[in-house]
């Protein structure tokens, strides 16, 4: 199934929450209208935000606080965009410029900035205090996961569990606060909180996953990023982590040098991790996680939504995009 069938039953809770993004892009800053239009027109699959849609749906929730909420989830997440594409250097997403490639590192820091605070000032029209503790929880933890992949860049000795942590820290977090808070803005109990914090959990630890397998499986125009950056960027994925485990010794090798200084032949690197089982591995990771996100479904009621949630968890592992 594509995107666009999978999220279909919130298809007008989408333009509900588009509506809220641009209304509250709105600033008399032209500079901050510019750039927040130029990376929230980008696209892209809307993932967070219709995970805290689906999420209060599935539990019975009604009314249009989620609408927020879920605007709130993809502002966070455009300013980490911001400020990571700065950090990595990074001069392509989504298929097209970055934002600090047309418009300069310090615009784009600042504007991340600005979206970070919208966020927190939509979050109190909410008047939830678990809400807010669960989403600057989620922030503190974000940013805690970037300081640990910078501290993993050019360290071929990262190891398994080390990188998970990134990946559960950096990316799964956001994914985790997004289910958890559309599960509380339904009233349910701790019974069925827990477990829609866990599908989120798992399900953006699979999407993660997955894209460390794009990046050596995908081209430019499928990913709409350049493939290879992470190798370029110094950054041990898992597949990079796994040659290192069962590669030979020259394969390892070969490894070690990419991730030390960024400049290896990528298609050496690509060859030795196809090779290997490296690909396979990292795959059937993220085959577990989302199996897992699938089970922590088993007690919520059936519904259109619940479905599509079941349907996130194919989507995650089988997409090539």
């Amino acid at each position: 199934m594509s995107i666009q069938e999978i999220i279909s039953p919130i298809a007008d809770d989408m333009k509900a929450v588009d509506a809220v993004i641009r209304s509250r892009l709105n600033s008399e800053v032209v500079m901050i209208r510019t750039i927040g239009e130029y990376i929230i027109s980008a696209g892209g699959k809307r993932m967070r935000p219709a995970m805290v849609l689906m999420m209060a749906n599935a539990l019975g929730y009604k009314g249009n606080l989620h609408h927020i909420l879920a605007a709130v989830i993809e502002f966070i997440h455009t300013s980490t965009l911001l400020h990571d594409d700065v950090v990595d250097e990074s001069d392509m997403r989504r298929g097209r410029e970055t934002a600090n490639a047309v418009f300069g590192n310090a615009a784009s820091v600042l504007v991340g900035d600005y979206l970070y605070s919208r966020s927190f000032e939509m979050m109190v029209e909410v008047d939830s205090m678990r809400v807010m503790q669960i989403l600057s929880q989620a922030t503190t933890v974000i940013a805690e996961g970037e300081v640990l992949q910078l501290l993993n860049v050019h360290d071929p000795d990262v190891t398994v569990e080390r990188y998970l942590q990134v990946v559960r820290y950096k990316t799964a977090k956001l994914f985790e606060a997004a289910t958890q808070v559309g599960a509380v803005l339904a009233g349910v109990s701790e019974e069925l909180e827990l477990p829609a914090a866990a599908y989120g959990r798992h399900i953006g630890t699979a999407f993660q996953l997955i894209d460390d397998v794009l990046d050596y499986s995908g081209n430019v125009e499928s990913l709409g990023k350049n493939v290879g950056d992470d190798l370029r960027e110094g950054k041990p994925t898992l597949p990079l982590i796994r040659v290192m485990e069962v590669g030979t010794p020259e394969q390892q090798q070969l490894i070690r040098q990419a991730i030390e200084t960024g400049e290896a032949d990528f298609e050496a690197v690509a060859t030795a991790i196809r090779s290997t089982d490296a690909l396979d591995y990292t795959r059937q990771m993220a085959v577990k996680e989302a199996q897992m996100a699938r089970d922590a479904l088993q007690d919520f009621p059936e519904s259109v939504y619940k479905k599509s949630l079941i349907d996130f968890c194919q989507f995650a592992v089988e997409r090539d995009r």
